[in-house]
Formats: structure tokens, sequence, C-alpha cells
């Protein structure tokens, strides 16, 4: 048995979007620490992309923006088994179609939606999940190393209100349970779906500089804490956001970059 005790447990699997995705390489880890992963997907045509990076896992459709995808998903999950160890909601979307806007011009159904997304999806998902949950299941959400971030967009502070809904979810369940809600604020990752955010490149590449090791955070550092969060191995962590960004947020102030800036 391995360090993690992740053996036979079973856990959902929100957002794999493809091989660079934080769920992608968290259901990869927790597979080849012998835990067994259900998925979960927005539409039909995500399935097949789930079914070539992990063949024959159960694969269910639920449309977060849907209370009746939402009030159906533990019905499907009971398909497959009859409880949940864990679940992992790595879920966001944020309209930047336009282009990037100074934040008082947020349009309010834009808003609304990536609000619903990427935030009340969780409580959500762990309303209709409770009853599968076993007693001492984990919850983890994925989150950003800095919700001040301006560079975030309006989606800065809806994952702020995500971390809030961590604490929130965290006490509400310790009412008849042991259930943990946790969040990883990761730093910047090179994922397709951040690439979707107006100048995230500038972004990652002054992330990496900040970094104490000077060398970008690897997606694979936080699926590896997505998979202690998980286990019983971090039962001591709960209602909180686990920061998770080579030290970036501690090195705001790296003498080389400021000298860089200064010769610029």
């Amino acid at each position: 048995m391995s360090f993690l005790a992740l053996e036979d447990k079973t856990f959902l699997i929100s957002g794999v979007a493809n091989k660079k995705s934080v769920a992608y390489f968290s259901a990869k880890t927790l597979i080849e620490e012998g835990a067994k992963c259900l998925f979960s997907v927005q539409n039909e045509s995500q399935i097949p992309q789930i079914q070539k990076l992990f063949p024959n896992a159960p694969v269910i459709i639920c449309d977060v923006e849907k209370i009746e995808d939402l009030d159906r998903l533990p019905h499907e999950v009971n398909k497959h088994t009859d409880h949940l160890d864990g679940l992992l909601h790595s879920l966001a979307f944020a309209n930047f179609s336009e282009g990037p806007k100074p934040f008082h011009q947020t349009n309010r159904s834009d808003y609304l939606q990536a609000a619903q997304i990427s935030s009340f999806s969780l409580t959500e998902m762990c309303r209709v999940l409770n009853p599968l949950f076993t007693s001492n299941a984990s919850v983890v959400t994925i989150s950003i190393s800095s919700t001040r971030a301006t560079s975030y967009g309006y989606l800065g502070p809806i994952k702020a209100m995500l971390e809030a809904s961590v604490a929130f979810l965290a006490k509400s369940f310790s009412e008849d349970s042991k259930i943990r809600v946790n969040a990883i604020g990761a730093g910047p990752l090179k994922t397709s779906a951040s690439a979707g955010i107006p100048d995230y490149i500038d972004n990652y590449l002054f992330a990496e500089a900040l970094t104490l090791r000077k060398a970008a955070l690897e997606t694979q550092e936080v699926a590896n804490t997505v998979a202690f969060l998980l286990s019983n191995r971090s039962s001591g962590i709960n209602a909180s956001t686990i920061i998770v960004d080579a030290g970036m947020s501690s090195n705001y102030f790296d003498q080389t970059v400021v000298k860089r800036f200064n010769r610029d």
C-alpha cells in the first residue's frame, strides 16, 4: 500500500478538457495510485476525448448550467458505484471573447454565467452528491493563487467567491459527517483554458520569473496536491485554500525582476 492509501477509492472528476488540464493530471495520478475515477463532462461532444484519455472509464454528462442535469447526476453516478470517496471540482469558464475590459464594464450575463460554472456549481454538486459521499470523503476545488490578480478579469472575484464557499461547505458538512472541503490556489499554469485569458502568456512568464526556483509551476505539481488532499493523509486540513505557486506569492519584489523592470 502506498503512503496515500488511495487503492480502491472512488472519485468523481469534473473538468477534464485535454491532456494539459489539472483534472487530467489529477485523474491520471489517482489511477496510478490505484483509485477508480468517474468523469463528468458538460456535453456529449466531450465524451470521446475522455474515452481516448481514459479508456473504459465511466463518463457522465452534467451541464452544471442545467438544474435537471445536476439533479440527475447522483442517479448517473449510482449506475457505476454506490459511494464516492471524493470529488474534484475543476470547472472554470469566463467569456473573454470581447477582449479585456475594465472590471466596472463587466457584462452581467457573462458574470452570472461564469459565477454559476466556476463557483456555485461546487455547492450544487456537493448538495446532490452528498448521499453518495462516504462519511470522511474529501472535496477539492481548483482556484487561483491570487484572486486579486487583475489579469484574470472578473474571474478573480468569482474565484474569491469559490474560496469563500469552501469554508461554508466544510462547516455545513461538519454538522453530520467528517467530509472535508478544500481548495488549491494554483499559480499560473500552461493549460489550454488559461490560454483564453487575455494577455495570459505575459502573466505566465512574469509568474515564472517570480518563482523562487525560476522555473514555472508544473500542472503535475498541482495534481500531486490534489491527490494528497483527496487522501485521508490530509485529514487535518479542512476549509482551507492551499497555495501551490512555487513560492511566487512570497517573491513579488524579486530584485532580478525589479532591476530588469528598471532597465526596460
